[in-house]
């Protein structure tokens, strides 16, 4: 029996044959930048370690589809695609017509045969989830929570609550559109049991997936300058170590909910800690090996 359920279970059952997500930057910014929410952002974000190259906003939505397709098509020419719009928060916007002819723009290219919509769990109005269970495509929503500790969520300037995560996630379930939490360990001033006790509230909602990853200190960040000037630390994990918490969390983490991923990696010439240099792979190895000396 598998330790985990993995994001290829969770795509399987939806799915038939192969499916890979296709990442999108639709242009949006974020209600924690613009004023309507918060300035500077979160703490540790510089938005540029995570977007590939092909995902570009200055290329529309189906351009940079099209850029993804040819990308991926040369190894699996028979694939399907899922457009992930994931740069920044991807329904932050009070015109929700716009939003929509985004995502149909999207469910018009070939291949295409859903949406996964990165977003904040306080930028979701029902109007917008009710759109989209309506349309005739499948539909997973993923909400940036990071932590269940609302300290935690203040202190790096996130501008919204534990309250705001549960809520959002039980109204996407109630519209009947699976639904995804990111999760980020070893933020400031959280030690094992806050980050468990996190996996512990995740568990009390109607969650289908987790992406969860170590804190990355990101140059350019305010945390990275703040760390640097010696006004906080934080929490420091070797592979070995955060291999071990990972163990910890699948032992607590509902059996149901899939785990997409443990890790996430920056560009080198970004990233400050961790420097691990393990690929994803790597380091999923690593944790099979020590799951595998494990009684779950």
């Amino acid at each position: 029996m598998k330790a985990y359920r993995d994001f290829s279970d969770f795509l399987s059952s939806h799915f038939k044959g192969k499916v890979q997500k296709i990442a999108v930057n639709a242009g949006f910014t974020c209600p924690n930048r613009d004023g309507s929410k918060g300035v500077g952002g979160c703490t540790y974000c510089n938005n540029q370690s995570f977007n590939p190259g092909y995902c570009a906003p200055a290329l529309s939505v189906s351009a940079q589809l099209a850029e993804g397709k040819a990308f991926f098509a040369r190894k699996y020419p028979e694939m399907k695609y899922l457009a992930y719009f994931q740069a920044y928060t991807n329904t932050h916007s009070d015109d929700i017509d716009r939003l929509m002819g985004l995502y149909q723009e999207a469910l018009a290219v070939d291949g295409v045969v859903g949406l996964i919509i990165g977003t904040r769990p306080d930028c979701m109005p029902q109007e917008l989830l009710d759109r989209l269970a309506a349309l005739p495509a499948w539909v997973m929503i993923e909400y940036g929570a990071e932590s269940a500790c609302d300290k935690t969520l203040g202190f790096v300037n996130r501008c919204h609550t534990w309250a705001d995560t549960a809520d959002a996630v039980r109204r996407t379930h109630a519209a009947g559109i699976p639904c995804g939490l990111h999760l980020i360990m070893g933020l400031p001033g959280e030690d094992e049991d806050v980050m468990l006790a996190t996996i512990d509230r995740v568990n009390e909602l109607p969650v289908d997936t987790v992406k969860i990853h170590q804190l990355q200190l990101i140059r350019g960040t305010r945390m990275a300058r703040d760390v640097e000037a010696g006004l906080y630390d934080i929490p420091r994990f070797t592979a070995e170590s955060y291999a071990d918490l990972c163990v910890r969390i699948l032992r607590r983490l509902r059996k149901d909910i899939a785990v997409e991923r443990f890790v996430s990696q920056s560009p080198p010439e970004l990233l400050i800690y961790p420097r691990w240099n393990l690929k994803n792979y790597q380091f999923t190895n690593l944790l099979g090996n020590k799951i595998s000396k494990e009684l779950f």
